[in-house]
C-alpha cells in the first residue's frame, strides 16, 4: 500500500480529516465529531508518512490525541491555517455546485449547507505536500511542539 498524509482540520466540536496520497490524490475525506477523531484515524489502512494538523483552534488537543494513540511527535507536522477555511469553502463549491435557484447566487455570498472541514483538511494536506515537493522540507509546516 502506498504511504499517505493524514491531514486534520482541528475544531472543538468537529474535525475535518483528509487522507491524501503523496501524489496529491484524495483517497478519503470526512467530517467527524472531535470525540471520535481517534476512532476515525484508527481506520486508516495505509502507512502514514505524516499527520498534518492546522495550527489554530484545538490544535493542541488534536496533537495530544495523536500522542495518546502512539503517534511520535516527529510524525506530526503543524501547518499554518491562514485562509484555509475560505479556500476549503471554495473547494466545497467546486465539488458540490449549488443547485436550483441557489446556482444564480454567487457562492461567495452563500454558506455551504453542510460542514466543509474535510475540504479544509485537503487544503492543509496540499500545503504540506507542496512545500515538501518544492524542496523546502516542511515549508510552512512547523515541527509539533513537544
Amino acid at each position: 500500500m502506498e504511504p499517505v498524509v493524514v491531514a486534520i482540520d482541528p475544531g472543538r466540536e468537529k474535525c475535518g480529516i483528509a487522507v491524501v496520497a503523496l501524489d496529491g490524490r484524495v483517497l478519503h475525506q470526512a467530517v467527524v465529531p472531535a470525540g471520535e477523531l481517534a476512532r476515525s484515524l484508527s481506520g486508516v489502512k495505509h502507512p502514514v508518512a505524516a499527520y498534518v494538523v492546522g495550527h489554530r483552534t484545538a490544535s493542541g488537543e488534536v496533537r495530544a490525541a495523536l500522542r495518546a494513540m502512539g503517534v511520535p511527535d516527529e510524525a506530526v507536522k503543524v501547518v499554518n491555517e491562514d485562509r484555509s477555511s475560505e479556500l476549503g469553502r471554495q473547494r466545497y463549491w467546486r465539488a458540490k455546485p449549488p443547485r436550483g435557484w441557489r446556482r444564480l447566487l454567487p457562492t461567495s455570498l452563500q454558506v455551504p449547507p453542510e460542514p466543509y472541514d474535510d475540504f479544509v483538511a485537503v487544503e492543509l494536506a496540499e500545503r504540506f505536500l507542496s512545500a515538501f515537493r518544492s524542496g523546502g522540507g516542511e515549508g510552512s509546516a512547523q515541527k509539533a511542539e513537544k
